[in-house]
C-alpha cells in the first residue's frame, strides 16, 4: 500500500512540476537577459561589482564591456580571498560549499556554491526525473531500491566552508523520501579507494532489488563488469526490475553498446548535464538525441563560436544569436558569484524550440597538431559510424597526434581498448579514417593534400584504461580519460599496455 501511495504521489508531482516547466522553455531569451541584470544587482557591492562597475551595467551589452570572459586562473585571486573567510567577494554571502575539482595549471579547483545556487543542483535531477515519470506515465522505480555511484560525502572544512567532490557535496541533500530507498552505505559511500568500493557495492546490492541506478558511464560499466562477472548472468537477469539508469560526466552514445551488452534487457537512459559550476541540462525527450538547456536554474549563458574562443574579439552569443549544429564554447554567470566563466565544455545546439544541446567536446581536448581542430564529437561519432558497419565492441579509447613518424608522413594514432575486435582491423582502420574526414573539412584537406597519412590504430590490453586511470590516481568518482589530446602525454603512458 506504502510502496503504492508514493508512485502515485510522484506521478501527480511530476505531472505538475513539467506543466510549469512550459513557461521557462517558452520565454527562455526574456528571462535570460533578467536573469543576468538581476544577478549583477544583487551583487553591486561585491568587491568584484565594484571593480567592474556593475553599478552601470543595464544591458547584456553592458556586461560584455566590463567583464571580459575569464578562466580560474583569472578568478582564483578572488576565490583565495574567499578561502580565507573573507566576506562579499565574488557574492554577497559566503559560499555553502566548495566543490572542489582537479585542475592541470591551478592545482585544485574550488567553485564556489552559495545558499542561493545549491538548491538548484538538487533541483535540476529532481527536473530529469519528474520529466521522466511524467513522459512515460509510470514511477514504478520508487518502489524500488535506487544507487548512486559517486564520490565519498566526507566533507573537509576550508575556513568554515565545508569542502569536497559535488557527488559527495550532494549526498547530503537526497531528500528524506528517497533515503529509505538508497543505496550502498553511508559507510561505503565513505571509502576512498575505488576498487574496494565497487567491490564493497556489489556485496550490498546484488540481492537487493534495485530500480534506479546512477553514474558515468566508465564506472557503470566497472560495476555491472563486476556483477556479471560474479554471477555469470547479464543485469537484467540480476536486477528484472532494473527500469532506469541516470548518467551524466560523460557523451552516453560510444557506451551504449557495452552498456546494451552487460544489461541484456531494455532499461530506459536519462542523460544529464551536471558539473561543480551548476546542473545545467538533461534529456526530456527520450526519442531523439539532447538535452533540453535550463534557462531558469540561476545560470546566465553565453556562447563563443569554437573557432573564435581564445581571441581577442570573439563574439559573446545569448540564445537568440545561436545558431544549430555549430560548436560554442559555454561561458557561465550563476548565483553562485562565477562572473563570465569559461568550464571549458563545448556545446552544439540541435533545437531552439525549446533549446537543446549536445556536448560536443572540451576546449582543452582536441587534436590540432596540423591545423586540423578535431574535436571529441567528430571522433565519437566517427566511431560509432564505423561500428554500425563494422561490428566490434570497444571499451574505450584516446586520439593523439603523432608528428615524429618513424615511416613516412605524421598522422592520427588512435589507441584503442576492444572488448570484440572487428573481423577486420584495416577495414575498420580506412573506415573510421574516411569517416572522421567526412566530418572534419581541415582533416580531410590534410589527408588528401599529402600532408597526412590515414589513421593509425594501436590496440590495447583488456584493461589498460582501467589501469592507466588507477596508475594516474584517477580511478572512480568523475575522473575520466580525455577521448583525445594535442600531445602525446597520455599517449605515451598508454604505450606499455599495447599488444
Amino acid at each position: 500500500m506504502l510502496n503504492f501511495l508514493k508512485k502515485k504521489a510522484a506521478l501527480v508531482w511530476a505531472k505538475k512540476h513539467v506543466q510549469k516547466a512550459e513557461e521557462f522553455k517558452k520565454n527562455s531569451e526574456k528571462n535570460q537577459e533578467k536573469l543576468l541584470l538581476a544577478l549583477v544587482d544583487t551583487a553591486q557591492k561585491t568587491l568584484f561589482g565594484r571593480e567592474h562597475d556593475f553599478e552601470n551595467i543595464k544591458t547584456v551589452e553592458d556586461f560584455r564591456k566590463r567583464v571580459k570572459v575569464a578562466d580560474y586562473e583569472d578568478l582564483k585571486p578572488y576565490i583565495e580571498k574567499v578561502k580565507r573567510g573573507q566576506a562579499n567577494i565574488l557574492w554577497t554571502s559566503t559560499p555553502e560549499y566548495f566543490a572542489k575539482t582537479s585542475g592541470t595549471t591551478s592545482g585544485a579547483k574550488y567553485i564556489p556554491i552559495s545558499k542561493e545556487g545549491m538548491p538548484f543542483q538538487i533541483k535540476g535531477a529532481q527536473s530529469a526525473l519528474f520529466h521522466y515519470i511524467a513522459k512515460k506515465e509510470n514511477a514504478d522505480f520508487v518502489k524500488g531500491k535506487m544507487i548512486f555511484l559517486q564520490g565519498s560525502p566526507e566533507l573537509e572544512e576550508v575556513f568554515g566552508i565545508k569542502t569536497g567532490r559535488l557527488s559527495g557535496i550532494v549526498a547530503h541533500h537526497i531528500p528524506n523520501y528517497l533515503q529509505k530507498n538508497r543505496l550502498p552505505s553511508w559507510e561505503t559511500n565513505m571509502m576512498e579507494d575505488w576498487e574496494a568500493k565497487v567491490d564493497k557495492i556489489v556485496e550490498e546490492t546484488e540481492k537487493e532489488n534495485m530500480t534506479l541506478i546512477s553514474g558515468i558511464p566508465p564506472w557503470l560499466i566497472m560495476y555491472f563488469e563486476k556483477l556479471t562477472e560474479k554471477h555469470g548472468k547479464k543485469i537484467k537477469q540480476i536486477f528484472p526490475n532494473l527500469q532506469l539508469i541516470v548518467t551524466g560526466g560523460v557523451n552516453y552514445e560510444p557506451y551504449r553498446d557495452k552498456m546494451e551488452e552487460l544489461l541484456g534487457g531494455k532499461v530506459d537512459i536519462v542523460q544529464t548535464f551536471p558539473a561543480s559550476e551548476g546542473f545545467f541540462a538533461f534529456q526530456d525527450d527520450y526519442t531523439k538525441e539532447g538535452l533540453l538547456l535550463l534557462t531558469n536554474h540561476g545560470i546566465f549563458y553565453e556562447f563563443i563560436p569554437l573557432e573564435e574562443y581564445g581571441k581577442p574579439n570573439a563574439r559573446r552569443l545569448t540564445l537568440k544569436d545561436v545558431e544549430l549544429h555549430k560548436d560554442y564554447a559555454l561561458i557561465l554567470t550563476t548565483n553562485s558569484g562565477l562572473w563570465a566563466y569559461s568550464i571549458g565544455d563545448v556545446v552544439r545546439f540541435i533545437d531552439k524550440n525549446p533549446y537543446r544541446i549536445l556536448v560536443s567536446g572540451r576546449t582543452k581536448h582536441f587534436t590540432s597538431a596540423f591545423g586540423e581542430h578535431v574535436i571529441a564529437f567528430e571522433v565519437e561519432e566517427a566511431m560509432k559510424s564505423t561500428l554500425e558497419k563494422y561490428p566490434a565492441q570497444i571499451t574505450e579509447f584516446h586520439l593523439a597526434p603523432q608528428v615524429n613518424s618513424a615511416e613516412g608522413l605524421p598522422y592520427h594514432e588512435w589507441f584503442i581498448e576492444f572488448e570484440k575486435e572487428p573481423e577486420n582491423l584495416d577495414l575498420f582502420k580506412n573506415e573510421l579514417d574516411d569517416q572522421l574526414r567526412k566530418r572534419n573539412t581541415y582533416y580531410d584537406d590534410l589527408i588528401s593534400g599529402n600532408i597526412l597519412q590515414k589513421l593509425h590504430i594501436t590496440t590495447l590490453k583488456k584493461g589498460a584504461f582501467h589501469e592507466y586511470a588507477k596508475s594516474q590516481g584517477k580511478l572512480g568518482g568523475q575522473n575520466k580519460t580525455p577521448r583525445l589530446a594535442n600531445d602525446r602525454k597520455i599517449a605515451d603512458l598508454l604505450e606499455i599496455y599495447k599488444f
